[in-house]
């Protein structure tokens, strides 16, 4: 059973668009994801900007990988680095802690995603 940040089962991020390094709606990893794809961040423009400013564009579709370009209000599963580097920098993106996997935890404390923390799950996919 895989778990959340919470210790409990890991929830669905989004399905619409498809997130998660396989491709299911999950923030799961595994040996093969490096970039650690595992924190369900609720897209806002802000942060979007920043991504792309540390050279992640999450905005602009790549077909060919399955991905969908983002806009704001969207769930994504990111890379728990990139999130911490514009955490770091003040730019605080929505966290869905029900959906962010229970490694992240060796990256970012409870009490930061605590900070982050989406009130209002009803948005998610």
């Amino acid at each position: 059973m895989v778990k959340n940040v919470l210790g409990t089962v890991l929830q669905t991020c989004c399905t619409d668009p498809l997130t998660g390094f396989y491709r299911d709606g999950k923030c799961n990893t595994g040996p093969d994801d490096v970039g650690k794809h595992t924190i369900c961040v609720e897209m806002t423009e802000e942060f979007l900007r920043h991504q792309r400013s540390v050279g992640n564009d999450l905005s602009t579709p790549h077909p060919e990988f399955g991905f969908p370009g983002l806009k704001p209000g969207d769930h994504w599963c990111v890379c728990v680095d990139l999130w911490k580097h514009s955490f770091d920098a003040g730019v605080i993106a929505p966290v869905r802690l029900e959906a962010t996997h229970e490694n992240v935890l060796e990256t970012v404390s409870l009490a930061e995603l605590l900070r982050c923390a989406q009130v209002d799950n009803s948005r998610a996919n």
